[in-house]
């Protein structure tokens, strides 16, 4: 499958890939410059705001407003203004962690993880931002969390423990989450790679980035690796469907963790990337603020 770069965005951790439908224009973010990228496929245009901290994620919400997660909480961000309006803080996290990845499900709440900064300590959770309302949901006691993702459906979400190198996998209702249980062990396919940030296809498959394993990889609902896509860069955190059809896959690199060597091996690494996908995605709810 053919992948072309999009942006030589140079970003050192490219995170938060998403489609916003609305304005047919792809968000991510680079957590470690503290920046907010957008990227206009139909005419290449593109630029960045300056968060005031690290930056994990920003999805769309009601009054053409993005909800964003930065290190010391949630915010909103005006694209008219780029104006960053602090929300408060994520209760119980403590100054050392930071906000690494997000999504919404069908019922407009956002659900997020936390993890520590220096990658060291398992003091990350996962939370539910409902209306308001921040409450712990689902595992926690994970030093780098991704996703959560969740399916069309809404009836399943996923959660990424990317040091333990597994998916895990719960049940969702309007109601609320299941307990999580394995879904696939990344370690046993990849051993040298990391699994990334998660999303689910049209077709109930999850696809993640592979941190150090210069690739996508796509596993079928019951968790069999279904294919992997090479990628011209080494360390791939997120991948996203945006286009008109949604049919084209979106994906940020990172050069954080990248020596010299490593950076002659792979001169594309921090880009965003695209490549034409198998099967399309599914259009996510905006956030409910």
């Amino acid at each position: 499958m053919q992948v072309r770069q999009v942006l030589s965005a140079d970003t050192k951790l490219g995170e938060g890939v998403l489609w916003d439908t609305a304005r047919q224009i792809v968000w991510f973010v680079d957590i470690k410059r503290n920046r907010l990228w957008h990227y206009d496929p139909a005419t290449g245009s593109n630029t960045h705001s300056e968060a005031p901290a690290q930056i994990g994620w920003a999805i769309p919400a009601e009054n053409g407003l993005l909800l964003c997660g930065l290190k010391d909480g949630l915010y909103t961000f005006d694209p008219e203004t780029e104006v960053f309006d602090k929300i408060g803080p994520v209760p119980g996290e403590p100054a050392t962690n930071r906000l690494n990845d997000a999504c919404t499900d069908p019922w407009g709440r956002v659900w997020f993880g936390s993890m520590d900064d220096s990658e060291q300590n398992a003091s990350g959770k996962f939370y539910v931002y409902d209306q308001g309302d921040i409450r712990a949901a689902g595992p926690s006691g994970i030093t780098i969390t991704n996703g959560p993702a969740v399916n069309a459906q809404g009836d399943r979400i996923y959660f990424t423990d990317t040091t333990a190198q597994k998916i895990m996998v719960a049940d969702l209702t309007a109601a609320g989450v299941g307990e999580a249980r394995p879904f696939a062990d990344t370690g046993a396919l990849f051993p040298d790679a990391y699994p990334d940030g998660p999303v689910v296809d049209a077709e109930d498959h999850v696809w993640t980035g592979l941190y150090l394993g210069s690739q996508v990889a796509r596993f079928t609902p019951d968790g069999k690796l279904d294919q992997t896509i090479e990628m011209p860069a080494r360390d791939i955190t997120k991948m996203a469907f945006g286009g008109v059809d949604l049919r084209t896959a979106y994906v940020t690199s990172a050069i954080k963790n990248m020596g010299a060597a490593d950076m002659a091996e792979y001169p594309q690494a921090g880009s965003l990337f695209a490549f034409d996908a198998p099967v399309a995605g599914f259009d996510q709810a905006r956030a409910k603020l």
